[in-house]
């Protein structure tokens, strides 16, 4: 078990968007409002708030939980208290991914960008199909997408 680290909930509202993650009292009306909650059950926003007030910071920024938000914003359109969750946990990431606690899917996300300038590889066999449509011919590279990524280190 880590150490709690009581300075936690400081930090994250020191992150731009966690700012008022110290007013949140817990009522649960985020987890209700989750439509992720509502596919996994073990996915509750009020518990990693609480986890973060409670300054369990390397239990949280080691989490897969943080990376689920769908940000649709429906925890803070009924939270009586006015809180973000979606822009809470974007706080939360922005602290993991400074300190290069990425979730692996991220990872081969960015990677897939730095290949291939998209998500997913683009072969000779897409272009074809393009074609048959009447669509103009797609670059299998985008290396304007691969030089941002270098620039914005």
């Amino acid at each position: 078990m880590s150490a709690l680290d009581r300075n936690f909930k400081y930090e994250v509202a020191r992150e731009p968007g966690g700012e008022a993650v110290k007013v949140c009292f817990a009522c649960g009306t985020c987890t209700a409002a989750c439509p992720v909650r509502a596919i996994d059950e073990r996915y509750n926003p009020r518990k990693i708030i609480r986890m973060i007030l409670l300054g369990m910071r390397e239990r949280v920024l080691q989490s897969d939980f943080i990376w689920l938000c769908s940000t649709c914003y429906s925890c803070e359109e009924r939270c009586p208290q006015g809180v973000s969750f979606a822009e809470i946990i974007t706080a939360v990431k922005n602290i993991a991914a400074r300190e290069g606690k990425l979730h692996p899917a991220y990872v081969m996300q960015l990677d897939l960008l730095k290949k291939f300038g998209r998500l997913y590889e683009l072969e000779e066999f897409d272009n074809k199909k393009r074609a048959k449509m009447g669509l103009a011919e797609l670059k299998t590279t985008c290396d304007e997408v691969a030089r941002l990524l270098e620039d914005t280190k």
